[in-house]
């Protein structure tokens, strides 16, 4: 999530975060993750929210800023929340992640801020990656509904 400080651990509160799916016949794009947490895992492209930002657009600004590409968010598709706790099972870090399906409008594909690796992979794969907690059910709802957002 784009400047990640240690701030966002052991937070006070839940912190926002959005993702973008962007699926291509039967790829979708993905972002490796460059940093903690979960530095190396695979998932969606996106971040946490600023103070101050809609929605909409810091899935925009996390998409831009992570994989060079400009989208338009087309509707709210999951959200979930993802706790991971420390080892002594207090909160290290908790996300209410809000997922948008998008449509690709422009730019140019390349790993930008905190992902080491941005992806168009084919469905057929994805059991092949280290994906996050949850984000493999969101895909699968994803490509079982992607008429809904044409």
């Amino acid at each position: 999530m784009s400047g990640e400080t240690d701030d966002r651990r052991y937070p006070r509160h839940p912190l926002v975060g959005v993702g973008a799916i962007m699926l291509r016949r039967d790829r979708i794009l993905m972002a490796q993750r460059g940093k903690e947490p979960l530095k190396g895992w695979w998932s969606l492209p996106g971040g946490a929210l600023e103070t101050g930002e809609s929605l909409a657009d810091g899935v925009r600004r996390e998409v831009r800023e992570e994989t060079g590409l400009e989208i338009e968010p087309l509707g709210v598709l999951e959200i979930f929340e993802r706790i991971l706790r420390d080892q002594d099972g207090t909160p290290e870090y908790h996300y209410v992640l809000i997922d948008y399906v998008c449509r690709v409008t422009g730019g140019t594909l390349f790993p930008g801020d905190d992902v080491c690796a941005v992806d168009w992979v084919r469905r057929a794969d994805l059991p092949n990656l280290q994906i996050t907690e949850g984000t493999l059910g969101v895909i699968e709802k994803a490509f079982r509904q992607r008429r809904q957002y044409k």
